[in-house]
């Protein structure tokens, strides 16, 4: 585990015994897509150097760092919570029941999950919440690697099925491009309905 900072970790547990995965999750601000969560837990005999938060890795380096988690991870699983489930649960609700998932799917039962952020899922095994841990804990930042490229290489796929909307270009964000596309075509099934930019195009068709 990265210390930056002194002290910031001392209150963690430090038994040889407790078995800690980091968690995290890519894809709560898209319009479209699932929402994608990752669950590792690291070797401390195989460091795997270069770990830090996706979003400040470029899409090379993380597309190198994924095999590497992979196979010199203990455990690693990856999860994911639908477009329905978004627009039934609200996107909070349902990053925290992908993340559970992960963790439920591991191999080894851990016994602390770290995550990423100010909240915890609910789940059976302890849980503490890093504010920016993606960047600090190492196995937080494998698991933002891991939840990151599972998610991208998703909205490749759906580009296969929805081509018009490029989201092989924009992963689903709200960008430029998307929103133009969104309202030439409409939205498409797996456009979370319950998104303010998706809704308004679904009231002007509906009226």
């Amino acid at each position: 585990m990265k210390n930056p900072n002194p002290g910031l970790f001392d209150d963690l547990p430090n038994s040889p015994d407790e078995i800690i995965c980091g968690v995290d999750e890519a894809g709560r601000g898209p319009l479209a897509g699932p929402v994608f969560a990752a669950a590792v837990i690291l070797d401390p005999n195989r460091p795997i150097l270069g770990l830090r938060d996706s979003k400040k890795l470029t899409e090379a380096k993380r597309d190198l760092l994924a095999p590497v988690i992979k196979s010199q991870a203990l455990a690693w699983a990856i999860a994911q919570a639908s477009e329905d489930e978004i627009d039934q649960l609200n996107i909070l609700q349902a990053s925290m029941l992908a993340m559970r998932r992960a963790v439920e799917a591991l191999s080894t039962v851990p016994t602390l999950a770290l995550i990423d952020g100010n909240r915890c899922p609910v789940m059976q095994i302890q849980s503490i919440a890093i504010i920016g841990g993606d960047d600090k804990v190492d196995a937080i930042s494998a698991a933002s690697i891991l939840a990151k490229t599972a998610r991208d290489a998703a909205l490749v796929e759906l580009h296969a099925q929805y081509p018009h909307y490029c989201f092989d270009q924009h992963k689903g964000y709200g960008t430029a491009l998307h929103l133009a596309r969104l309202r030439e075509h409409g939205a498409s099934p797996v456009h979370r309905r319950s998104f303010a930019p998706v809704r308004a195009v679904l009231l002007k068709v509906g009226a």
